[in-house]
């Protein structure tokens, strides 16, 4: 049977690495093409996915690595053990540098494209501040879940 400890710290990690893959990859290179297209093209593009994000799947795991995450925070003080501090740390990362960075900076930005006509004279300049803005802390929630799933792996190598 697989302890419930090792559970948590397990799901944890997956849900962390699936969100850092998907951050990577609009980091990496979503952006980059969404960026040579012109900027009408490239805000219709965005306004879309930021539509077609809001699906069960991702949110699930979005919000769901969140939950676990808020429950690793209490377990992590309730157990306590050597992988305890990894486990918190884990979870401060996905909660404060990827879910709260999402709801204050992310969306917000997200909101502001969608109100943008993308064949607005404007609209070239709010993309490119949009595009500068949004994946700047796009970098950082990439960053933050990639570590948060390092420190959950840091508790499970630590006989968590």
């Amino acid at each position: 049977m697989i302890d419930s400890w090792f559970a948590l710290a397990l799901l944890s990690a997956l849900g962390s690495g699936l969100i850092a893959g998907v951050f990577f990859a609009f980091s990496a290179f979503v952006m980059r093409a969404l960026a040579r297209l012109p900027p009408a093209q490239g805000i219709a593009a965005m306004q879309s996915i930021n539509v077609v994000v809001l699906n069960p799947v991702f949110l699930g795991v979005f919000l769901g690595t969140a939950a676990l995450c808020a429950a690793s925070v209490v377990a992590g003080l309730l157990r306590g053990a050597a992988g305890g501090a990894f486990v918190i740390a884990g979870a401060a990362l996905y909660l404060g540098g990827t879910f709260l960075v999402t709801i204050a900076a992310n969306v917000p930005w997200n909101d502001a494209l969608a109100a943008a006509a993308p064949d607005d004279p404007a609209a070239a300049d709010t993309w490119r501040l949009y595009s500068r803005r949004w994946t700047a802390w796009n970098h950082v929630r990439a960053f933050c879940a990639l570590a948060a799933m390092a420190s959950f792996i840091a508790a499970i190598a630590s006989g968590w």
